[in-house]
């Protein structure tokens, strides 16, 4: 008779510690909040008009108009980021992007985020460890280097 092959220790330890299959209370409860919030986010720009300026669709919210553009004249940092979830919201991606990039960007970050948080608080999908293997400097640099990039668009395009 064949004898069964023995599992080597190291294995044995990480198999025993390896994780049920399933997100635990906390990280569901975290996945609803996400979601709820990239929802909100996407339900208020489905609700108001994309400015024809590409900027100032704020102002529909009950905010006042940026102080930067009426200082100075050019665009703020974000310029055109609420202009843009508007459009992303319509699923007009191409006017979404041509009005901020990062903003279109970040329209769509909250679109993926808002399933991504559900399917952990539903299904207890665990995406918590994804994310934040994803979350690294360079990550950061990439995120501070489009937000760059799009507000230098936004001045080269600015009217």
């Amino acid at each position: 008779m064949e004898r069964a092959a023995e599992v080597p220790p190291q294995i044995a330890s990480k198999a025993a510690h390896a994780p049920r299959g399933r997100a635990g209370t906390i990280d569901r409860v975290v996945g609803g909040l996400l979601a709820a919030m990239c929802l909100t986010v996407l339900l208020l720009a489905a609700r108001i008009e994309p400015s024809p300026f590409g900027h100032g669709t704020h102002t529909q919210l009950g905010l006042p108009a940026c102080g930067w553009v009426q200082m100075f004249h050019k665009p703020c940092m974000t310029c055109g980021m609420t202009t843009a979830f508007a459009h992303a919201a319509r699923l007009d991606l191409w006017a979404s992007f041509k009005t901020q990039p990062m903003g279109c960007v970040l329209a769509v970050a909250s679109a993926v985020l808002f399933w991504a948080g559900l399917a952990v608080a539903v299904f207890g999908f665990q995406l918590g460890q994804l994310a934040l293997r994803l979350l690294t400097a360079r990550f950061g640099i990439l995120l501070a280097v489009g937000l760059a990039a799009a507000w230098a668009y936004k001045w080269v395009t600015w009217e």
